[in-house]
Protein backbone atom coordinates (compact mmCIF):
# COMPACT_ATOMS: atom_id res chain seq x y z
CA UNK A 1 0.00 0.00 0.00
CA UNK A 2 0.97 3.50 -0.71
CA UNK A 3 1.02 5.06 2.66
CA UNK A 4 1.02 8.82 0.34
CA UNK A 5 -2.34 7.51 -1.11
CA UNK A 6 -3.78 6.27 2.31
CA UNK A 7 -3.55 9.82 3.69
CA UNK A 8 -3.94 12.11 0.88
CA UNK A 9 -7.35 10.03 0.27
CA UNK A 10 -7.98 10.70 4.07
CA UNK A 11 -7.73 14.13 3.44
CA UNK A 12 -9.35 14.38 0.58
CA UNK A 13 -12.48 12.70 1.45
CA UNK A 14 -12.66 13.98 5.12
CA UNK A 15 -12.89 17.85 3.41
CA UNK A 16 -15.84 16.73 1.33
CA UNK A 17 -17.84 15.19 4.12
CA UNK A 18 -17.27 17.57 6.70
CA UNK A 19 -18.09 19.93 4.12
CA UNK A 20 -20.94 18.32 3.64
CA UNK A 21 -22.16 18.20 7.28
CA UNK A 22 -21.73 21.87 7.62
CA UNK A 23 -23.86 22.54 4.43
CA UNK A 24 -26.68 19.79 5.59
CA UNK A 25 -29.65 21.59 6.78
CA UNK A 26 -32.37 24.01 5.89
CA UNK A 27 -30.15 27.01 4.03
CA UNK A 28 -31.79 29.68 6.27
CA UNK A 29 -31.73 28.69 9.11
CA UNK A 30 -27.90 29.68 10.27
CA UNK A 31 -28.87 27.52 13.58
CA UNK A 32 -28.61 24.44 11.49
CA UNK A 33 -24.98 25.30 10.83
CA UNK A 34 -22.14 25.05 12.83
CA UNK A 35 -19.19 27.77 12.74
CA UNK A 36 -16.78 25.25 14.09
CA UNK A 37 -17.83 22.77 11.61
CA UNK A 38 -16.87 25.59 9.09
CA UNK A 39 -13.90 26.16 10.72
CA UNK A 40 -12.84 22.76 10.37
CA UNK A 41 -13.85 22.29 7.10
CA UNK A 42 -11.85 25.17 6.24
CA UNK A 43 -8.68 23.77 7.93
CA UNK A 44 -8.82 20.03 6.69
CA UNK A 45 -9.48 21.61 3.05
CA UNK A 46 -6.21 23.40 3.17
CA UNK A 47 -4.33 20.55 4.44
CA UNK A 48 -5.80 18.20 1.39
CA UNK A 49 -4.44 21.36 -0.78
CA UNK A 50 -0.59 20.96 0.65
CA UNK A 51 -0.97 17.79 0.00
CA UNK A 52 -1.96 18.20 -3.53
CA UNK A 53 1.22 20.33 -3.90
CA UNK A 54 3.71 17.59 -4.76
CA UNK A 55 1.47 15.93 -7.85
CA UNK A 56 3.03 16.90 -10.95
CA UNK A 57 1.00 15.38 -13.49
CA UNK A 58 -2.42 16.89 -15.37
CA UNK A 59 -4.76 15.16 -12.99
CA UNK A 60 -2.63 16.39 -9.65
CA UNK A 61 -3.67 19.84 -11.57
CA UNK A 62 -7.15 19.23 -11.49
CA UNK A 63 -7.35 17.88 -8.30
CA UNK A 64 -5.28 21.17 -7.08
CA UNK A 65 -7.33 23.53 -8.65
CA UNK A 66 -10.41 21.53 -7.44
CA UNK A 67 -8.89 22.08 -3.86
CA UNK A 68 -8.36 25.95 -4.55
CA UNK A 69 -11.79 26.65 -5.90
CA UNK A 70 -12.96 25.24 -2.33
CA UNK A 71 -10.77 26.98 -0.46
CA UNK A 72 -11.45 30.03 -1.58
CA UNK A 73 -15.13 28.97 -1.17
CA UNK A 74 -15.16 28.47 2.25
CA UNK A 75 -12.97 31.20 2.96
CA UNK A 76 -15.81 33.51 1.18
CA UNK A 77 -18.41 31.66 2.95
CA UNK A 78 -16.65 32.78 6.27
CA UNK A 79 -16.02 35.90 5.31
CA UNK A 80 -19.27 36.62 5.05
CA UNK A 81 -20.55 35.20 7.94
CA UNK A 82 -17.66 37.33 9.80
CA UNK A 83 -18.67 40.51 8.06
CA UNK A 84 -22.42 39.71 8.73
CA UNK A 85 -21.86 38.77 12.61
CA UNK A 86 -19.58 41.26 13.80
CA UNK A 87 -19.57 44.56 11.43
CA UNK A 88 -23.24 44.81 10.85
CA UNK A 89 -24.31 43.32 14.16
CA UNK A 90 -27.28 41.25 12.51
CA UNK A 91 -27.59 38.11 10.17
CA UNK A 92 -29.80 38.51 7.55
CA UNK A 93 -31.34 35.71 5.10
CA UNK A 94 -29.53 36.88 2.45
CA UNK A 95 -25.94 36.10 4.58
CA UNK A 96 -27.44 32.98 5.46
CA UNK A 97 -27.87 32.07 2.12
CA UNK A 98 -24.86 33.29 0.97
CA UNK A 99 -22.96 31.79 3.60
CA UNK A 100 -24.12 28.40 3.34
CA UNK A 101 -24.30 28.68 -0.99
CA UNK A 102 -20.80 29.17 -0.87
CA UNK A 103 -19.93 26.06 1.05
CA UNK A 104 -22.34 24.03 -1.04
CA UNK A 105 -20.14 25.33 -4.33
CA UNK A 106 -16.90 24.53 -2.22
CA UNK A 107 -18.84 20.79 -1.95
CA UNK A 108 -19.56 20.59 -5.18
CA UNK A 109 -15.68 21.49 -5.95
CA UNK A 110 -14.68 18.70 -2.82
CA UNK A 111 -16.94 16.29 -4.44
CA UNK A 112 -15.27 16.36 -8.02
CA UNK A 113 -12.00 15.91 -6.30
CA UNK A 114 -12.82 12.90 -4.75
CA UNK A 115 -14.78 11.20 -7.99
CA UNK A 116 -11.08 11.95 -9.85
CA UNK A 117 -9.25 10.54 -7.12
CA UNK A 118 -11.21 7.83 -6.73
CA UNK A 119 -11.32 6.77 -10.64
CA UNK A 120 -7.54 7.34 -10.57
CA UNK A 121 -7.30 5.25 -8.15
CA UNK A 122 -9.29 2.53 -9.90
CA UNK A 123 -7.28 2.95 -13.21
CA UNK A 124 -3.93 2.39 -11.61
CA UNK A 125 -2.06 -0.65 -11.50
CA UNK A 126 -1.29 -2.86 -8.32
Amino acid sequence: MNLYKIISGFFFILAMTINFGFFYGNPIILAQHSSIELFAAIVINLIATVLKLGDKTQLGAVLLATSLVADIQLIASATVWTFAEYLTKSISVEAVTAIISLSGGALIANTISVILFIGDTLKSKR
